[in-house]
């Protein structure tokens, strides 16, 4: 197997040792100790567009109505899910594996942030290295009696979002958008790769839909009109969520309270991530 490889067997030339003919191949399994319900990917087509402030806000959601919730930190070049959460500390392991980081109301945490002396340092790593991080914080770490696992994802439809529709057994996916005209295209790429990957799509989550007037209530369209409707109207989904900007929430991110965050505008999406069926992992 080349250093640039895919892992896209199915069209790919090559006849090497590596080579896989079903998808089902690459399905990596978890730590034998480890207990995971339903596994949800969070996506965006490209960056900026709050992708991590939502996998937070959902585990916080899922967390709060009973269930053990855990976040897998994929975005391995850009993680910010330590932060919000107001975690510094190193994750520890022992000889039977990795343990992840518990959060102040028990959400683990997996993050490549959690393994550096210091988080500030920049993770400089070519695609395949950061493609086989992702998959050992899957087989490699300790996740005990988990509900729901959110998997942060980088942005766009390249290798490190690749692996993980290949290699973890992903129940659905939530995609993250704004506003912006411009965004439509970028949505359409991250629903053509769910279809292409056979994983469903449980819904589309619009942030930084508005911003609401302290003194009058009224709801501001910084961006301008949304497109959202109409794109999801396009892929068959649903809209399950539109968030606000609310400096509360840009507050307690940046203060590592996330935990004290509304998530009511979620309920929907907590509700269609309940419904979904589980597998065997």
């Amino acid at each position: 197997m080349s250093e640039g490889c895919s892992h896209d067997c199915e069209h790919c030339a090559e006849n090497c040792g590596e080579r896989k003919s079903n998808p089902a191949d690459f399905l990596e399994k978890p730590h034998a100790m480890s207990s995971i319900k339903k596994v949800i990917g969070v996506v965006s087509g490209k960056g900026g567009v709050g992708k991590s402030l939502v996998t937070s806000l959902m585990a916080v959601a899922m967390n709060r109505r009973g269930s053990h919730t855990a976040i897998l930190d994929a975005d391995v070049t850009g993680p910010s899910i330590p932060k919000a959460f107001g975690l510094h500390q190193r994750a520890m392991g022992n000889e039977l594996g990795l343990l992840p980081v518990r959060t102040k109301t028990g959400i683990d945490v997996m993050s490549v942030n959690l393994l550096l002396d210091d988080e500030c340092a920049p993770v400089v790593w070519r695609g395949p290295i950061i493609a086989n991080t992702v998959k050992q914080f899957w087989t490699d770490v300790i996740w005990k009696d988990v509900d729901y696992m959110f998997v942060d994802m980088p942005p766009g439809t390249g290798d490190v979002p690749l692996t993980v529709f290949q290699s973890l057994p992903l129940d659905g996916i939530l995609i993250v958008t704004s506003p912006q005209e411009l965004v439509a295209m970028i949505v359409d790429k991250a629903v053509n790769m769910a279809l292409m990957m056979n994983v469903p799509i449980v819904g589309i989550v619009e942030n930084m839909s508005y911003v609401k007037c302290p003194d009058c209530g009224r709801e501001i369209r910084v961006f301008g009109e949304s497109h959202v409707e109409e794109i999801a109207a396009k892929h068959g989904l649903r809209v399950l969520a539109r968030l606000p900007m609310d400096p509360d929430v840009a507050k307690n991110c940046d203060s590592g309270l996330v935990e004290l965050c509304h998530t009511e505008p979620l309920e929907e999406a907590a509700k269609a991530i309940e419904a979904l069926p589980v597998k065997e992992k």
